[in-house]
């Protein structure tokens, strides 16, 4: 048998049943790329379920505003991703009547879709002979043939893909991706791979060379910055009602389009007199006496290259302080897209 039969086969039996499987609806594909991309298996399901019950097609999307999508999105992380996916939806209503484009060439034009996603979308909607790369599938193949590219460099994503596509069953693309995607995710995964139960062990140069958990050549770590956040949780009363004020992040940074706390950003960690001290507060409240009846403990949030350590002051006023619009009742700060630092604060602090 051919590598290519050999994989389909194992992939026949052993292939896990997943609700996007089997479908060839572009759209569902390439809401289940997106999402399963920094998600684990086991959440994405359920945020895929999710988010196809809210928008089922590309129509219901792109007639929904960014923030909807957002408040849909919440608690998957990276949001830019969910303002792609938008952002594409309303491409493809204006500029393809609504209809998927049914190649790679086009596919990949879309805000948001890399050569990954392009490729898998390609192949398992529209049969086109396209490797689909992700960290399963490049792990696979450096390992099995013994590349030694560093992950990420331009030479190992190229000559990976020329073997994939070198490797491909042209009649059966999509299943031909989706059986080296599997393959990578249950077998020859990156810490404790099944190489005993590998049905390509006798060939894998890795194995064979007793250097599985040295390919692929991983990269040099990357500076991991900290930010401290002090938000400032400002509650007032409004016509018989607490209210809070909140705050849209707008600009190219973290969160974009979502909403927080006001916030005052420090180099290190601030004590609570240390925080009174700051130009940032003495201007939010000029002529105020805020009275802080709250303070939390520190929530440690990781993001990719970033670590937040936040903490909430919760500031009792009279009356709000100028320069702050968005107010809302206290119990309906859920009713916006939040990030997820943001919920645990509350969940915690106001609901628990």
């Amino acid at each position: 048998m051919t590598f290519s039969s050999s994989l389909i086969s194992w992939y026949e039996v052993n292939k896990r049943d997943l609700p996007f499987r089997g479908t060839k609806d572009p759209y569902l594909i390439w809401v289940s790329e997106v999402i399963l991309q920094q998600t684990r298996m086991e959440q994405g399901v359920t945020y895929y379920l999710r988010f196809i019950e809210q928008f089922p097609d590309i129509r219901s999307l792109a007639a929904a505003s960014e923030e909807e999508v957002l408040k849909t999105w919440q608690g998957m992380g990276y949001y830019s991703r969910a303002r792609n996916l938008h952002a594409s939806a309303l491409e493809i209503r204006e500029n393809f009547g609504g209809k998927f484009p049914a190649t790679y060439l086009q596919i990949v034009k879309l805000k948001g879709i890399g050569d990954y996603s392009a490729a898998s979308i390609a192949s398992l909607a529209f049969g086109e002979p396209q490797a689909a790369i992700d960290g399963n599938v490049y792990r696979f193949i450096t390992r099995y043939f013994g590349f030694r590219d560093e992950v990420g460099s331009a030479s190992g994503k190229k000559r990976t893909r020329e073997k994939a596509n070198s490797l491909m069953d042209k009649n059966q693309p999509g299943i031909f991706n989706q059986a080296m995607i599997e393959f990578g995710a249950l077998i020859c995964t990156p810490q404790k791979p099944s190489c005993h139960n590998c049905i390509f062990n006798t060939s894998c140069y890795a194995f064979k060379h007793k250097l599985i958990l040295k390919i692929p050549v991983k990269k040099k770590k990357v500076f991991i910055r900290k930010r401290y956040l002090n938000y400032l949780v400002m509650t007032f009363p409004e016509r018989g009602k607490p209210r809070v004020i909140l705050n849209k992040r707008s600009e190219e940074d973290i969160w974009k389009n979502l909403y927080d706390f006001p916030v005052i950003e420090s180099m290190v960690r601030l004590s609570s007199s240390g925080l009174r001290k700051t130009d940032e507060w003495k201007r939010i409240f000029h002529g105020k006496k805020p009275s802080v009846i709250n303070i939390s403990e520190e929530f440690r949030h990781i993001l990719s290259h970033q670590v937040i350590l936040a903490t909430f002051y919760h500031i009792s006023l009279e009356e709000p302080p100028e320069g702050f619009d968005i107010r809302l009742p206290l119990d309906q700060m859920n009713s916006v897209p939040l990030p997820r630092l943001i919920t645990r604060y509350i969940q915690k602090y106001f609901q628990g």
